[in-house]
């Protein structure tokens, strides 16, 4: 009985040694599997980016001209994506801080002794507009306010100024998004112009003697579209971030102006004015 029980636990142990190496080994062959394909896209990639650069020595003077305008440009383009990019987010985050603690403030004396800390947020700017409108009017703790729209009209300049800032540089962009495709156009033109003069002047009229010079010229074209698209993709981005901030300080205002009405007795003449 002891013989049989000891032969049947020998055979499941077996088993389960032969099926931990099947594991093992199809664990390894999929990795292999993977391995040798990572390394036939990197062989791949390698090979194309071998043919661009070639293509790029090989081309002409204005082919190399153009080329080095659209990095240029691409450079420019990507340096305030980059830039804008993070600080919107910045903004951003500031912003929604700002709000939490102006609406938990009990005077506008509170949030503006702490309104410093969250100067990237456009917020601040407005806030600070208003606010300093504000205490021209009252002066004095019992003083009285004589013009809400006074209020309203500073808050509406800090704002334009803040858009305005948001908004530099950013026709850049939009000349990136605009011009580089015809650029990298203008260059594929003058090689193909180049490279059927050549042909002309070797008498060899055969698509093996014209394609080198037109696969030359055809990266510029390439070039100015690789510039462009992610100008495009941006720009419109960033337009409706400005956008969304715009609308984020419209709705500051009109809470501001509550608050003011809340904090501080306003005077008949100024409430026929708001009317």
């Amino acid at each position: 009985m002891n013989f049989k029980v000891n032969n049947f636990q020998a055979k499941l142990t077996f088993r389960r040694l032969t099926r931990a190496r099947a594991g093992c080994y199809g664990a390894y062959s999929h990795f292999h599997s993977n391995s040798i394909e990572m390394t036939i896209h990197l062989l791949s990639a390698s090979i194309v980016g071998g043919e661009i650069v070639n293509l790029i020595q090989d081309s002409g003077p204005v082919g190399r001209i153009v080329l080095l305008v659209l990095l240029v440009f691409s450079l420019f383009s990507w340096g305030i994506i980059l830039s804008k990019w993070a600080r919107f987010g910045n903004a951003r985050r500031q912003s929604g801080r700002f709000i939490r603690a102006f609406r938990k403030a009990q005077r506008l004396q509170d949030i503006s002794a702490v309104a410093e800390q969250f100067r990237p947020s456009p917020l601040v700017a407005v806030f600070e507009g208003g606010y300093e409108e504000y205490r021209r009017q009252v002066g004095n703790p019992g003083g009285t306010i004589r013009s809400l729209d006074s209020i309203r009209r500073a808050m509406q300049i800090a704002a334009s100024e803040e858009l305005t800032r948001m908004e530099r540089r950013l026709p850049l962009l939009a000349t990136t998004g605009a011009v580089t495709p015809f650029i990298g156009l203008f260059g594929t033109v003058w090689g193909i112009i180049d490279a059927f003069h050549g042909l002309g002047t070797a008498g060899a009229a055969t698509l093996r003697a014209v394609a080198p010079g037109i696969s030359e010229a055809l990266i510029t074209t390439a070039a100015g579209l690789v510039a462009a698209i992610p100008a495009v993709i941006f720009y419109n981005q960033i337009s409706h971030t400005i956008r969304e901030f715009g609308a984020r300080m419209d709705d500051f205002s009109l809470e501001m102006l509550n608050a003011v009405e809340r904090n501080t007795p306003v005077q008949a003449q100024a409430v026929m004015e708001n009317r």
